[in-house]
């Protein structure tokens, strides 16, 4: 059974947990309080390596998911495909069980979202990504190890490359790609690279398989070799 985080760990330049910079968000979440009293419903801190090599962003908390759980990627189907490949290729430590407390954790690899909060019928909208970009920034500097930023879907994508300023005609989304960005931020020679979001919809219309999603993680590890 999905459970409620015990004790979420915020890291340096996480949002906090009672940000108000969104307030549709902030509304959204007093509304949720109210109907799942036992649900984090908050801002989802980033969880795994504080100085990885590789960063994952994803767009926002699912409702009973992350916004539940308080950890990224954690009690919906997305994150059942997302840790078993992060397993599989060597970056976990324990037992993914969809909830906050199971003990697991991440070697070399730090999961956050381009919106720390869950939004209404799971879609944002510019202003929150915006408000919410200093702190993927702060995520990407305090990582001086970064070489490798994988986005999960389009819109992770976008919230990326506005990050640091590029041109969104310059580096199109798809599936696999491998994008070379430069210095974007200080000394880090940052790449980006795409995959299609690891949602359950993507998987039942076949749109994203196990083995595509595996490639993309292939093509990461030879990357970092």
């Amino acid at each position: 059974m999905t459970q409620k985080a015990v004790n979420p760990v915020f890291m340096p330049g996480d949002a906090p947990e009672d940000c108000t910079l969104c307030p549709r968000l902030t509304a959204f979440r007093a509304e949720n309080r109210k109907k799942y009293p036992a649900f984090y419903n908050g801002p989802v801190p980033s969880f795994g390596d504080a100085d990885p090599e590789l960063l994952i962003v994803g767009l926002a908390p699912g409702m009973k998911g992350a916004n539940q759980t308080a950890r990224p990627f954690t009690g919906d189907y997305a994150g059942d495909l997302l840790y078993a490949t992060l397993a599989k290729f060597g970056y976990t430590s324990g037992t993914y069980q969809t909830m906050g407390n199971d003990g697991l954790t991440l070697k070399n690899v730090l999961i956050t979202n381009a919106v720390r909060c869950v939004p209404p019928q799971n879609k944002t909208i510019a202003e929150e990504e915006n408000n919410c970009r200093p702190f993927l920034i702060n995520q990407i500097n305090n990582s001086g190890r970064l070489k490798i930023i994988l986005a999960l879907g389009l819109v992770a994508h976008k919230s990326v490359l506005t990050t640091f300023g590029l041109k969104k005609s310059a580096f199109k989304f798809a599936h696999n790609a491998l994008h070379p960005l430069g210095n974007v931020i200080g000394d880090k020679n940052i790449t980006l690279i795409d995959s299609y979001h690891c949602s359950r919809y993507n998987t039942n219309t076949r749109r994203l398989t196990v083995d595509m999603f595996e490639d993309v993680f292939r093509k990461i590890q030879n990357f970092l070799k």
